[in-house]
């Protein structure tokens, strides 16, 4: 006979961190976490960010799983000493926003850049021959300048990922597209600002997004723990890691003691191998 199994409900509030720029390794590993954070059943998910920003497309793939689980968990976004861009599109897929009063956040916008290097390479004397099927095929070349349809063309596409991010943050924050225009111009502005936009919720620390997590999880915030998932590094690397952390923790040791012994008048070059 099988007997039916009903999993104890998780104490714990999930936690992911999502660091530096965002790209499709940050997209695969933070997917990943998602995958476990439902299978195991979380109740509410801390999502600490701290990114300047990213790639367009693996933002928006983080985000579009963020909003599918807000089905099932409560999600509280923490933005660190930095959330912009492609740190606030993330930052969208949670159902509230904790931000620090000096967090830098903003940057809402879509940049593409090309170099011109044609008067360089007519300088020292180099040129291209150009095979292509199409007269757009070798747009953004570094040899030339942009043609008039090429800019049309560009300028089209980052018009329409524009409006999508614009889209996405109104959506996200209850705000009309009109409302978020007049701040999405690409400019940066503080945590402080961004409450003051309707960008974020509150103005707190991780700690304080934590318990505010915790309590709409029917969670004790004095008590629920944050289980944080990272990426399982191969058994190498994890040794040479424990291995560079005792390093620094030697080092740390000798910086103290050649405090005291500096304060003390005596010279540090006798205990120096």
């Amino acid at each position: 006979m099988v007997w039916p199994f009903t999993p104890r409900p998780c104490k714990q509030i999930a936690r992911i961190e999502i660091t530096g720029v965002i790209a499709a390794a940050t997209r695969k590993r933070v997917l990943a976490s998602l995958k476990t954070i439902e299978e195991r059943g979380f109740p509410a998910l801390l999502l600490r960010i701290d990114s300047p920003g990213g790639t367009v497309g693996d933002s928006q793939e983080i985000y579009s799983a963020l909003k599918q689980l807000q089905e099932k968990i409560k999600i509280i976004a923490s933005f660190g000493n930095i959330s912009a861009s492609g740190g606030v599109y993330i930052g969208m897929g949670a159902q509230h926003i904790v931000a620090n009063p000096g967090t830098i956040t903003g940057s809402i916008g879509v940049i593409l850049r090309g170099n011109n290097l044609e008067r360089l390479l007519d300088k020292i004397g180099v040129s291209f021959k150009v095979i292509k099927s199409g007269p757009y095929k070798d747009i953004l070349a570094f040899d030339r300048d942009l043609t008039e349809p090429e800019q049309a063309i560009l300028q089209d596409l980052i018009d329409t990922s524009y409006q999508q991010f614009v889209q996405t943050v109104a959506d996200g924050r209850k705000l009309t597209v009109e409302t978020v225009k007049t701040f999405a111009d690409g400019r940066i502005f503080t945590g402080q600002q961004a409450l003051a936009l309707g960008v974020v919720d509150r103005l707190g620390t991780e700690e304080d997004a934590r318990r505010w997590a915790a309590e709409l999880a029917g969670l004790d915030p004095d008590k629920a723990k944050c289980f944080t998932l990272e990426e399982r590094k191969p058994l190498l690397s994890r040794l040479l890691s424990q291995d560079n952390q005792e390093n620094s923790r030697l080092a740390a040791g000798m910086d103290w003691v050649e405090f005291e012994l500096s304060t003390s008048g005596v010279p540090l070059w006798l205990y120096r191998q």
